[in-house]
Parts: C-alpha cells; structure tokens; sequence
C-alpha cells in the first residue's frame, strides 16, 4: 500500500495502459481519478475496478485545456487534493511520410504533446497551492528515440515530450515536483495491434529488435509509473525510464539495396 492516501489522476485510462496504471495504484491504496476522451467507456472501466469510493471517471479530451483542468478539478472536489498525475493520453497513426495531411499532424500532435503540456501544467498549479510538493509523469515512447517514417508524427511528439518532462523537471523543483518520464517499447494495447502489428511481417520485425524476445504488458508499464511516483524514487527527476524489453540497445535495421 505505498501509495495509501494518495490521490492520483491520470488521462487515457478506458484502456491498455491507462487502465493498468488506475488498477495499480488502486492495489497501491490511492484514490484516482481516469479521463478518457470515451465517456461512456472510461465509466464503464471506473465501475470494473471494482472500487467505487476509490474512483471517479471523468470524459476528457486532453487536447482541450478545459477538459483537462476540470480533470484536475474532479479529483480536488472528490479526494480533496492531488498528489500524481499521470499524461498518458496518446495516439498513433500510420502514414507513409510524404502523405501525412496537417489535419493528422494536428491530431496527433494535440493529444500526445499539447495534451501532455496541458496536464503538466493544470496539475503542477493544483500542487503548488496545495506546497505538499508532488509527482508528474509523462507517457513517453521508445519512439522519442527511434526514427520510423511510418510513425513521424507519433515519434516527433514523443521527442517533445522527453523534452517538456525535462524543462518542466527544473521549473518545479523549487516546489517540490518531481517530473518524471516513462518511455514503453511494444506493449500488447489495442493501439499497438492497429496501428503497429499491422501485419504478421510487422510483428515478426518488432519482436527481432526487442532481445527479451516479447512484448510487454501494461502492467509491467504499470509497475514502472507506481515506482516513479513513489518515495523510493525521491532522487529522480527530469528523466525517463524506457520499460522496453532491451529495443533501445539494438541499432533499428533498413532494407538494403542489391548492389
């Protein structure tokens, strides 16, 4: 029960991750608070985990600041303050890169980067009010790293985002927040089964670059965000942890031309 007392929130949470974070800190003895852009499916998940004192569902579209400032709201006028927040929100499109139209571009961007801006700050003013200090963690991506045309948009706003979890890590020390990253490689979502395991040659080509020779799951993401929130994780902040089965040490391969 590391977390007893605490009230979190986190966007993004009718499903994969999102959800697998909620059911953790849930088991942690948290209070939370789950946003999702689908109403009727985040209170549906609220209502599966089974812990109605314990939570509150909330329709947010982080890439409205409103929307995200009445999450933060929720969570005050329900569990009374907010210790973590947790910008998970996110989405991916394929598109072949000469293709990729501004109305995408916008999309992606809004929700995965602008989203996360807007949750850093609405959260960060609550627990600078509150001067108890909390935590901030932002959804990253092995994608901040590795550079696939198919995935520009969804690579470029996770690149900003270690960026933002930086420079907001040294804007709110002073406060006593910590801004922390988690950076998956493939987990098992329905966002990874659409929009990347397209094919059986696609999933062949993730599971060849990933040495642990799997994909995650979103509870070991889950596991990750409960630690970096919590008090054995004191000394961390600015930086993102990348829970991704060892893809980052592997160099990505191209298609080589015959010679």
């Amino acid at each position: 029960m590391k977390h007893a007392g605490k009230v979190v929130a986190i966007t993004g949470a009718a499903r994969g991750i999102g959800r697998a974070i909620a059911e953790r800190f849930l088991q942690d003895g948290a209070k939370v608070v789950i946003g999702d852009v689908d109403g009727a499916l985040v209170t549906k998940t609220a209502s599966e985990l089974g812990k109605p004192n314990d939570i509150r569902a909330v329709e947010t579209d982080v890439s409205k600041r409103a929307d995200v400032d009445r999450l933060v709201a929720a969570a005050v006028e329900t569990f009374g303050k907010l210790d973590i927040m947790v910008n998970n929100a996110g989405i991916a499109r394929n598109y072949d890169f000469l293709a990729i139209p501004e109305e995408e571009f916008d999309a992606v961007i809004g929700v995965n980067l602008k989203g996360a801006f807007f949750g850093v700050q609405a959260a960060a003013k609550q627990m600078v009010a509150q001067k108890s200090g909390g935590v901030i963690i932002n959804m990253s991506s092995v994608n901040a790293h590795l550079a696939i045309p198919a995935l520009a948009t969804y690579a470029m706003s996770k690149g900003g985002m270690n960026q933002l979890t930086a420079v907001a890590a040294v804007a709110l020390a002073p406060h006593r927040i910590r801004v922390v990253g988690v950076g998956p490689g493939t987990i098992l979502t329905d966002m990874v089964k659409t929009a990347i395991f397209s094919s059986d040659d696609a999933r062949r080509a993730v599971l060849s670059r990933t040495p642990i020779g799997r994909c995650g799951e979103p509870s070991e993401v889950a596991s990750v965000a409960a630690f970096l929130a919590s008090d054995d994780a004191s000394y961390i902040t600015g930086q993102t942890i990348y829970p991704d089965g060892g893809r980052l040490i592997l160099n990505y391969t191209v298609p080589v031309a015959d010679q």
